[in-house]
């Protein structure tokens, strides 16, 4: 038997409950069904135990239920390393501590590992409506806290010890921005383990024919851009990804960086033309290595590497929000002289592959006579003959496919176009590949940032030509112009399949101007939280001091953080006793 001062009071009780509940909703897109199923039952349980109707349950009940939840964790996820797996099992954990809570130490128990579940949201996602629920969800927490230390307290309707707990939380936010702002940012001894089980997002390393049209049936944020002057015409807005130099079977994929011979792996320096772009981009999770930016990015950002295929490149997959910073040369000319390797690896196809298009090409080529006029009659082509663009192309088989979507069906979406072209030109001998990326973008007048979509995913094409370089050719552009004038939206508005999938979007009311504009409020609101808070690392925090120390020391640090801090405490305790 539990003694009378140690018995968890009634409206303690009820607390835990409601946060228990309310802990489990942001995590509810990544748990199996059965985890919900626990919670559940281990409410139904307790309620149904503090109503006397029912006993908790044994010791050995309690060992089989935990023994279980880690068999379910391991069926649903195939191991229990990795964030979710993890996560999911705390979860379970904690549903089932609610069933053998009896006293006060039990509930201290409960209470402060719920804090530590609230910090595994931030695992996913630092978003600001999961930062204002997350605090909410803090301060019912410590509700409960509060309650635990009334003893004699049986009134469940009591809002005391709820705004209680809110000034609690407004006194601790000068030390709370103070430490922010100032501690240092030292690195976890730890490794958290990679997100193994979250979806890879955006363009993938791999292009079939419907890959990118599938992409663009999506509303998501890819990423969102701020120029530190003009922004450029959005048809100039080609933001180069992922370059696809090799077709294997039905499929093209980037060369690997084992695959290049040393001679290959640094390139010449390259002198760049024209006016410069300054930018910065804050990308959201992929689960990829490569970033985005215009022709020739570099970026000043740490660990950010430049490719030989003149793309960004970060060695550790994009798990979470990043921001970076980029200047893009547009007019440089790339690669003006190309290597014999390099121009038979952009010259290759499968041999015998696509025969009634290799035959077209060739007789487009001899009327043609050189490389520029052969991508000029090829772009004619599909500008001249009954083309279409569309979200929706019909499936092409498995052999041959740029032999049917040219001759039978000739209905496609960017990647098709981009496709059939990459054959044509390598079937004569012109050095050709696909770049897979993002096109032009929706411009936030709140702000002036640049909103790049996942249905602005887009492929073209880069063409070596002699004493050019790579020049960029976008066949989708002779097909359907207003894809790269106005963007997606326009390009299908008389086939109507513009997120046909997403009715409730609220990209698909642009029209209504009270919800387009409260949406491009919150997203402006969202990229100053995402650039001022998520976004502030160890760089900006050093910047700051420098700022505000003039030579950063380990000693004016401190002395900083301790004079703020102090400065804090002191107009708290006035406030007290006040």
């Amino acid at each position: 038997m539990v003694k009378q001062a140690e018995q968890l009071p009634r409206p303690a009780l009820v607390w835990i409950i409601v946060a228990q509940g309310l802990l489990l909703l942001p995590h509810l897109p990544r748990l199996p069904i059965w985890v919900v199923a626990v919670y559940l039952l281990a409410f139904a349980w307790r309620i149904q135990a503090f109503r006397g109707r029912v006993e908790l349950p044994g010791r050995w009940l309690k060992v089989v239920l935990s023994g279980a939840a880690a068999g379910g964790i391991v069926l649903s996820f195939g191991s229990l390393m990795g964030v979710e797996p993890m996560v999911a099992f705390l979860l379970t954990a904690f549903a089932l501590k609610l069933t053998e809570m009896r006293s006060r130490k039990d509930a201290y128990l409960v209470i402060f590992l719920g804090y530590f579940v609230c910090l595994t949201a931030f695992l996913f996602s630092q978003d600001l409506l999961l930062v204002i629920y997350e605090t909410l969800l803090v301060w019912v927490l410590t509700t409960a806290l509060i309650c635990v230390h009334r003893p004699g307290a049986t009134r469940i309707g009591d809002l005391g010890p709820f705004r209680m707990a809110g000034a609690m939380l407004l006194q601790s936010l000068p030390l709370m921005l103070v430490l922010f702002f100032l501690f240092p940012r030292i690195a976890p001894l730890w490794s958290v383990p990679l997100k193994a089980h979250t979806a890879k997002t955006g363009m993938s390393d791999r292009l079939r024919p419907g890959d990118v049209s599938n992409l663009g049936r999506s509303d998501e944020v890819a990423f969102r851009v701020s120029f530190d002057g003009p922004i450029p015409e959005l048809s100039e807005l080609y933001w180069r990804g992922i370059v696809m130099s090799r077709l294997d079977g039905d499929a093209w994929r980037s060369l690997r960086f084992f695959e290049l011979p040393r001679s290959e792996r640094n390139k010449d320096a390259v002198v760049p033309r024209g006016d410069p772009l300054d930018y910065s981009v804050i990308m959201e999770a992929s689960q990829q290595n490569w970033l985005y930016g215009l022709r020739y990015a570099e970026s000043p950002t740490p660990r950010l590497l430049s490719l030989p295929d003149y793309r960004l490149y970060r060695p550790a997959a994009i798990e979470y929000r990043f921001q970076y910073r980029v200047r893009s040369w547009p007019a440089t000319p790339l690669e003006l002289e190309l290597s014999p390797w390099r121009r038979r690896q952009e010259t290759e196809l499968p041999p015998g592959d696509n025969p009634r298009t290799r035959a077209f090409a060739e007789s487009l080529y001899e009327s043609a006579g050189s490389p520029r006029p052969f991508v000029d009659a090829a772009l004619a082509h599909f500008r001249n003959e009954a083309f279409f663009y569309t979200l929706q192309p019909p499936l092409l088989g498995d052999a041959d496919v740029m032999d049917r979507f040219l001759f039978e069906t000739r209905r496609g979406f960017c990647e098709h176009y981009a496709y059939a072209f990459a054959v044509m030109a390598r079937s004569v001998g012109i050095p050709t590949r696909i770049v897979g990326g993002y096109l032009g973008g929706e411009i936030n007048p709140m702000n002036g940032t640049v909103i790049v979509h996942q249905f602005d995913a887009h492929a073209w094409n880069e063409v070596w030509l002699e004493g050019e370089g790579w020049v960029r050719v976008d066949p989708t552009g002779a097909v359907a112009p207003d894809r790269i004038l106005y963007g997606l939206e326009q390009a299908l508005a008389e086939e109507g399949s513009f997120l046909a999938d997403s009715l409730l979007s609220p990209l698909r009311f642009r029209g209504v101007n009270w919800i387009n504009d409260l949406r491009l409020s919150y997203d402006a609101l969202t990229y100053r939280w995402q650039s001022w808070v998520t976004g502030f690392d160890g760089e900006a925090q050093l910047d700051l001091l420098k700022k505000l120390l003039g030579e950063v020391s380990p000693t004016r640090s401190m002395l900083l953080l301790l004079a703020v801090g102090l400065a804090s405490v002191a107009i708290l305790t006035f406030v007290l006793l006040w």
